[in-house]
């Protein structure tokens, strides 16, 4: 029985079941491989090859989404084989030519050179969200063009050129008409075609069937590069750019599922909604509401309205002017008087977030479409910085128009246009400007006392520090009024931990709600003793050896 007691127990996996194949995998299965024509046209080579050479791009980055990436390698094969024929041809022309025209070989024979060095890169794994270009992994091999492929949030990037590749997928053009009939009976109504990219190629086809068959009133959608415009990414017709409200007489037939951001940012300016599912075997359209989920999301910002401290998740390193509105997002919340820290964690999840208990509500700082995060399965709600510009207004203050708005570059120019507006006198007095609080409020600064009180709508407690950093006296008149450099002065109840001469709201809840204190944390310092009489924990030696049989000072063996 003692040695049984001694052996350590067995902990791994026995032999006979060591390459047993796990029947509950959840890596999806490779897709079948395409011939060399359907790849030459979903992934459009040609055209790929004709910009490369046009940019006469040396080191070509190719980004593939997850399910695309069976695919990579032939991609990757055939537009070396077209880049190197293409060097080829220009060599030999430049042969031809050298008895002729020596000024016309020498060009050719330098364009020759530099295609010579063209190298392909597959980026297989992608920082943040698939849609949005990862330039930091193309800056790892130094790319200077990226070839995205698959959906595309067309966000402008700050640093490297991009070619977007949306592969056309097919579509059942029947399926289609049949349900476009159903949906809309009369031939006269005012009708939008939209679709996801990767079917933007079908639409001209669809309205010409559709035209052909008695429709008078349809606008067919086509790709921009604007995120910022009425209908995100695409075109408007000519009396939506001269008046966007007009917008709202329009209804749209969107092609294929649209990401929860589009559709709450459709659901106030158009007047219907009504997507034909392509996932599905029997392929159908319905009508599409974002009324529950709006009706979330204004919920969502009321409660977070007395949180004290916000974390700032930068969910992206290549959008254009991503970091103007990080110093936005910060100028707005240090307005109202609260604490922000700044995180980038790469590609969010619950674990990562989780992490920092101290942080009361997060606000991602991404592109357009992954700005929007469901925080059903988060520990605290997840914003937009347009969310937290409403939840940072008083109660007495917010008015929820339906609006809802995803990109961050309209709400830059927004604010640009409230500052402009008030330095010239013409802005409303009740428009709520987040970063002229600060100077609107100093007398609310300088007694906080006499500030009305803050409830939580959700429980209706009172909140204590709902604007931690709205205090009237800092450490730094605290520290003045010491005799010595020692001397130590007795925190006043209820007041902020600081760190610094400055109030950190992380470290007073570290300092309130930890459990945990470290070694020692069972002695009690007495810190009204003089320095000098202040006791500390004993040092001691500790156990030694294997987990199995310890070694101490004070038994010779523990087992």
């Amino acid at each position: 029985m003692a040695d049984a007691a001694g052996l350590a127990p067995v902990l791994s996996t026995p032999a006979t079941h060591a390459f047993e194949a796990d029947v509950h995998s959840t890596i999806p299965s490779p897709q079948p491989l395409r011939s060399p024509e359907q790849i030459a046209i979903r992934y459009e080579i040609e055209r790929t090859v004709a910009e490369i050479k046009r940019g006469r791009w040396k080191r070509i980055a190719l980004q593939f989404p997850d399910n695309m990436l069976p695919d990579a390698p032939a991609v990757f094969e055939y537009l070396s084989q077209r880049l190197a024929e293409l060097s080829t041809i220009v060599k030999n022309s430049s042969k031809q030519l050298e008895d002729h025209s020596p000024v016309i070989t020498e060009t050719l024979d330098e364009t020759t050179s530099k295609s010579s060095l063209e190298k392909l890169y597959i980026l297989a794994d992608t920082s943040y969200g698939t849609c949005c270009v990862d330039e930091i992994a193309a800056e790892h091999v130094n790319a200077d063009v990226v070839v995205h492929y698959g959906k595309a949030c067309l966000s402008p990037t700050a640093r490297l050129p991009v070619i977007h590749v949306f592969t056309c997928q097919p579509l059942a053009m029947d399926l289609v008409i049949e349900s476009f009939k159903s949906l809309y009976p009369d031939y006269d109504q005012s009708i939008i075609l939209m679709s996801d990219v990767t079917y933007a190629g079908h639409l001209p086809q669809i309205s010409t069937l559709l035209k052909d068959q008695g429709y008078v009133s349809i606008f067919t959608t086509e790709i921009v590069h604007n995120p910022s415009s009425p209908l995100p990414n695409r075109t408007v017709p000519v009396t939506v750019e001269l008046d966007p409200t007009i917008l709202s007489q329009w209804r749209i037939f969107h092609i294929s599922d649209p990401s929860d951001s589009l559709l709450l940012t459709l659901s106030a300016r158009v007047m219907s909604i009504h997507v034909f599912h392509t996932a599905t075997e029997r392929s159908t359209a319905t009508a599409v509401s974002a009324a529950v989920a709006l009706r979330r999301r204004y919920a969502l910002l009321t409660a977070v309205s007395t949180v004290p401290v916000f974390g700032i998740l930068i969910n992206t390193l290549s959008v254009k002017n991503y970091l103007h509105v990080v110093e936005h997002v910060k100028s707005c919340i240090s307005a109202a008087g609260k604490k922000s820290y700044t995180f980038v964690v790469g590609k969010i999840n619950a674990a990562k977030v989780a992490n920092f208990a101290e942080i009361g509500a997060w606000v991602v700082i991404g592109c357009w479409e992954s700005s929007f995060i469901d925080s059903h399965d988060f520990w605290k709600p997840i914003l937009t910085p347009f969310e937290l510009e409403l939840a940072l207004v008083g109660d007495d203050q917010r008015v929820w128009t339906g609006e809802w708005n995803a990109d961050f570059q309209s709400l830059l120019r927004e604010t640009k246009r409230r500052s402009i507006g008030v330095s010239v006198g013409k802005a409303s007095t009740h428009e709520w400007d987040p970063l002229a609080i600060t100077h609107d409020s100093g007398e609310t600064d300088s007694e906080p006392e006499s500030a009305p009180p803050e409830f939580d709508l959700r429980t209706g407690r009172y909140i204590s520090h709902s604007r931690p950093m709205q205090v009237p006296e800092t450490i730094e008149s605290i520290s003045s009024h010491s005799k010595g450099h020692h001397q130590l002065v007795r925190r006043a109840k209820g007041d902020m931990a600081t760190i610094g001469n400055h109030v950190s709201p992380g470290a007073e809840f570290l300092r309130s709600s930890r459990t945990w204190n470290g070694l020692g944390s069972d002695l009690e310092i007495e810190y009204d003793l003089p320095r000098d009489n202040i006791d500390g924990a004993l040092i001691q030696e500790g156990r030694s050896g294997l987990a199995r049989g310890y070694l101490s000072a004070l038994s010779e063996t523990r087992t």
